[in-house]
């Protein structure tokens, strides 16, 4: 069973992967990948605190402060080479880090490496841990539990959306963004060390997770990533009893029980929770995955609907439409700064658009589709929905997707004045500048874009002619 993690909270320890067969590589990449200058080191970058705020078997993790940009501050996660047993696996998570792109899904910034560390700068939570959260309060109220599974759920979701299954879904896994009370709070996933891959029908192997938490497919050594909602199965459990639904003294004796799948919602501790709640925790704790719950069905399922806070009509500003059309016509270099502004704001600073997103994502994959934008704008009243939505859509979808991810909803949404602040104009600059010469290169650009061919991508060829280019709005 080696790569079943101890119950205890050990949130370092991870497991050899062979089930998805796909290399890092191979996964797809936004067009902005925000990674380090080769040679360049994360202490060029931050001053990093002693102090830890987060510890695991392969490392640590300490807030750090960058150096060029005042005010900016990242978790910064330390892995030691020396200890990490396999190099492939890491990449991998490091790759599937990159491809997520979602507001309960933590944001990785950049990565380093040197000859003895590798250096992930992670979007820094202040909040704590989801399971601080339940030891301190011993169990949740109704709402504010599905509150927290409408998150988890959302997030899900989306991973299972694009191929992803999680595998180690746990209350240590999740943090708060701030020490704000849990309505008004936002809860991040923040560990994918034994993340993968999956194609349709794939049977995975691996065991992997933690004993209260990991389904019986999986000590089987044969399941798929609806294994996933079974731990948010359990973890809703936990949120609204305090306890674990599968409990033993020994990881053997909790692994046994969750092997027969056998649970009860003793009347003392559940007489205060609704049918509708504990409904749907059977469904989510189905042995045979092929009857479990998918992270869709949830979303529907009538204890989220009614207990969770419903998503109001967006929010939808004057200039919105204007915004979008605006950001169309930009070329690829403004996009580019554009997308990088809209990952480095603040949670507070995109807490508007972070709602009219999630208001606008009708069925909670974490992804807008025409028609999904079309319907919250007649909701939002507007009266005169723009005849070019579908051209509008196309180019704000900057992957070809097909469809609206989170950080280009942002970019094309964001008001001028917020972008065209400087500090926010540096912070995109720094971002192109690898080499911090106060200068950006045609290399650099390329670099930044994946792009060798940046002859375009300021509307001329001044770029390739002085081979180095100033910030202009």
């Amino acid at each position: 069973m080696g790569g079943i993690v101890s119950s205890k909270k050990d949130k370092g320890a991870k497991a050899k992967d062979g089930s998805s067969g796909k290399k890092a590589e191979d996964l797809p990449k936004k067009d902005v990948v925000l990674c380090a200058p080769k040679g360049a080191s994360e202490f060029d970058f931050y001053d990093m605190d002693k102090k830890k705020i987060g510890e695991g078997s392969y490392g640590s993790v300490s807030k750090g402060k960058n150096k060029r940009i005042p005010g900016m501050e990242r978790a910064i996660k330390t892995i030691s080479k020396a200890q990490m047993k396999n190099a492939d696996r890491f990449r991998q998570e490091i790759a599937i880090m990159k491809m997520m792109d979602h507001p309960n899904i933590i944001k990785l910034h950049e990565t380093f490496e040197d000859h003895r560390n590798i250096y992930l700068v992670m979007e820094l939570c202040k909040g704590g841990e989801l399971f601080d959260r339940i030891i301190e309060a011993g169990s949740f109220n109704e709402s504010q539990a599905a509150t927290l599974m409408q998150q988890i759920i959302r997030a899900i979701y989306y991973m299972h959306e694009n191929s992803i299954c999680h595998r180690d879904l746990k209350p240590e896994n999740f943090l708060f963004m701030t020490k704000d009370p849990i309505s008004k709070n936002l809860l991040k996933i923040i560990d994918f060390g034994l993340s993968c891959e999956f194609k349709p029908g794939q049977v995975l192997t691996t065991k992997a997770g933690t004993p209260y938490y990991v389904a019986p497919q999986v000590l089987a050594g044969k399941y798929d990533h609806m294994s996933d909602l079974w731990s948010c199965g359990v973890i809703m459990f936990v949120l609204l009893c305090g306890y674990p639904p599968f409990f033993g003294d020994t990881d053997a004796e909790v692994l046994s029980k969750v092997r027969l799948g056998n649970f009860t919602f003793n009347a003392a501790d559940w007489k205060n929770v609704s049918e509708d709640a504990k409904g749907l925790i059977r469904c989510l704790l189905k042995m045979n995955p092929k009857d479990r719950y998918t992270a869709q069905q949830c979303m529907n399922h009538v204890w989220i609907k009614e207990k969770a806070p419903k998503a109001k009509n967006a929010p939808i500003s004057n200039n919105f439409v204007d915004n979008l059309r605006g950001f169309r016509s930009q070329n690829k270099l403004k996009k580019a700064a554009l997308h990088i502004i809209a990952g480095e704001l603040s949670d507070s600073q995109i807490k508007n658009l972070r709602e009219t997103f999630q208001a606008l994502d009708n069925n909670g994959d974490g992804l807008l589709t025409s028609a999904e934008m079309k319907d919250g704008l007649e909701k939002a009243g507007l009266k005169d929905i723009p005849a070019d939505l579908q051209d509008i859509m196309k180019n704000v979808d900057a992957d070809g997707s097909g469809v609206i991810d989170y950080t280009e909803f942002l970019a094309a949404t964001l008001d001028k004045k917020l972008y065209m602040a400087e500090d926010m104009c540096w912070r995109a600059f720094a971002r192109f500048d690898q080499n911090g010469d106060g200068k950006i290169s045609v290399q650099e650009l390329a670099e930044v874009l994946k792009d060798s061919d940046v002859s375009n991508l300021v509307g001329g060829q001044s770029a390739q002619d002085s081979g180095k280019l100033r910030l202009q709005g």
